[in-house]
């Protein structure tokens, strides 16, 4: 069932609200209530919901959409980013380019928290590599990382890529053809080019989609294994322990 909402633009980012933009297609309904819950785009039977950061809000959400609806969760990660230093007043005073380069993979660290709804037949995800000014106001309220300057908004430059995943192959394809068989989180940390812990959030992500099983151990680590039958239906609900 849907309605019209009463939400405020103004309460988005600035990022939240320019992709809603470059998504949106002649037709799509901005802003519905479906079933409740307020929606960024409706295409037909699809719902889309852009969710910039922090997953795990949107568990209780999408497991009540996803029993009656197509959803499309889709997620930017920052493949180029420049930091943009404010003054008092929130005029521009320095522009660099952060060193930082995000990938597709990047997305794991928030998957973690929906890996459970991941493989649900109406569920889809789609991953946009952006270009996009971070802008930092010098409040002594940030975090001591960046010398208590906050983080007050992120602007969208472009995007430049994309991938989307609508079933466990699809996740699969994004282990690196070199990896050994069977292999750890350490060796697919290394053929990623990536820290470990992503490697770790990676591999609990394609064993609770059913695309990895565990095969062993080699010392304390396990060893993983492409399943020979990758599974279809919704991943079970018991808790799987992360390594």
């Amino acid at each position: 069932m849907k309605a019209k909402s009463n939400f405020s633009i103004l309460r988005e980012s600035s990022l939240h609200a320019a992709l809603k933009a470059t998504l949106a297609q002649p037709g799509d309904e901005v802003e519905a209530v479906v079933d409740g819950f307020t929606i960024d785009l409706v295409r037909g039977d699809l719902l889309i919901e852009i969710q910039t950061q922090g997953f795990g809000a949107l568990k209780r959400k999408l497991a009540r959409l996803l029993e009656q609806h197509h959803v499309r969760l889709v997620h930017p990660i920052a493949r180029e980013k420049w930091i943009v230093r404010t003054d008092a007043r929130g005029e521009p005073r320095k522009r660099r380019k952060s060193p930082k380069r995000g990938r597709v993979e990047d997305v794991f660290t928030e998957l973690v928290s929906l890996a459970s709804l991941a493989t649900h037949p109406n569920f889809s995800l789609e991953v946009l590599l952006v270009q996009v000014d971070e802008v930092w106001a010098d409040d002594g309220r940030g975090s001591w990382r960046r010398r208590r300057w906050s983080i007050t908004d992120r602007r969208l430059l472009g995007v430049v890529d994309s991938a989307t995943f609508a079933a466990p192959r699809d996740y699969l394809r994004r282990l690196p053809a070199t990896l050994p068989q069977p292999f750890t989180t350490h060796e697919l940390a290394t053929e990623l080019g990536a820290p470990r812990y992503l490697a770790q959030k990676m591999a609990y992500c394609l064993r609770v989609l059913g695309v990895l099983k565990v095969v062993g151990q080699h010392g304390n680590a396990r060893l993983y294994a492409i399943a020979t039958k990758i599974r279809t239906a919704r991943a079970p609900r018991r808790p799987v322990s992360q390594d």
